[in-house]
C-alpha cells in the first residue's frame, strides 16, 4: 500500500527565505529597528508569523508596536511574496512521481492561511495537493498534531502511513505527535542536527530520496 505525504511549505517545498527576509527587515526599518542578516531568518521562521515578529524586533518591545508590525508585514509581504521565491531543485519532478504513482499529498504550513495558499497555486499550479492548509484563527499551529491529522483523514490514510516531510525540529515533532513518519529534508532552513535531535526517522538530501520511502514504506 502507498504511503501518503503531507509536506511543509516553507524550507522544504519552496525557498521562501530571502522574500520573507526583506519583508521583515522592511518592517523593522519603518520603525528605525536594526535589521538581520538573510541567514539569520532561517532562525526565525517556522512557527508562525507572530513568533517571527516576536523574534525580529527589540527585545521589550511595546505590543502595540509588536502588533503593527505584525500588520505592516502582511502588508508588505503580500506584495513580494514571489518576488525571488521558487520550488527548490528536483522538487516538482518529485511532486510528478507521486501523481503518477498515486500518491495522495497534503501540505500543513504554520504561515497564515491567506498566503499558504497563493503560494501553492502559483508554484505548484497543476495542484497535485488534495489539501493545503495554513495556519487559521482558532487552529493550534504544528507541532500540535490535530490540523496533521485531519489533513491524514482527507487523504485516507492513517497516522502511521502517512509521512510527515519537513525541514525543522517543528515538523519532525508534528510527526512524533501525530503517529505519523517523520523525514526530515536538509535542503531547507534547518540543520541535520535539529532535524535528528527532534526525532526525525529518516533524513534525505534530494526530493528523489522520498520515492525509495513512499515506495517500500516499512
Amino acid at each position: 500500500m502507498l504511503a501518503s505525504v503531507i509536506f511543509d511549505l516553507d524550507g522544504t517545498l519552496l525557498d521562501t527565505l530571502q522574500d520573507l527576509a526583506d519583508a521583515s527587515n522592511q518592517v523593522l526599518l519603518n520603525q528605525n529597528f536594526p535589521t538581520h542578516t538573510t541567514e539569520s531568518y532561517k532562525l526565525f521562521v517556522g512557527q508562525g508569523l507572530q513568533h517571527l515578529i516576536k523574534q525580529i524586533v527589540p527585545p521589550g518591545t511595546d505590543n502595540r508596536i509588536v502588533e503593527k508590525c505584525r500588520a505592516d508585514f502582511e502588508e508588505i509581504y503580500s506584495k513580494i511574496w514571489n518576488r525571488n521565491c521558487c520550488p527548490y531543485r528536483g522538487i516538482n519532478d518529485m511532486l510528478s512521481a507521486l501523481a503518477k504513482m498515486g500518491v495522495r499529498m497534503g501540505v500543513l504550513s504554520n504561515k497564515p492561511h491567506s498566503f499558504t495558499l497563493p503560494f501553492t497555486d502559483e508554484f505548484f499550479p497543476n495542484r497535485p495537493f488534495e489539501i493545503v492548509l495554513g495556519q487559521r484563527e482558532g487552529f493550534a499551529r504544528k507541532p500540535n498534531p490535530d490540523v496533521a491529522l485531519d489533513i491524514a483523514k482527507v487523504l485516507g490514510s492513517t497516522p502511521e502511513n502517512t509521512f510527515f516531510v519537513g525541514d525543522s525540529g517543528v515538523d519532525m515533532q508534528t510527526a512524533a505527535n501525530s503517529g505519523m513518519r517523520s523525514i526530515g529534508v536538509t535542503w531547507g532552513f534547518r540543520t541535520e542536527a535539529e532535524l535528528i535531535e527532534n526525532g526525525a526517522e529518516r533524513i534525505i538530501n534530494h526530493p528523489k530520496e522520498l520515492l525509495n520511502y513512499v515506495i517500500s514504506p516499512s
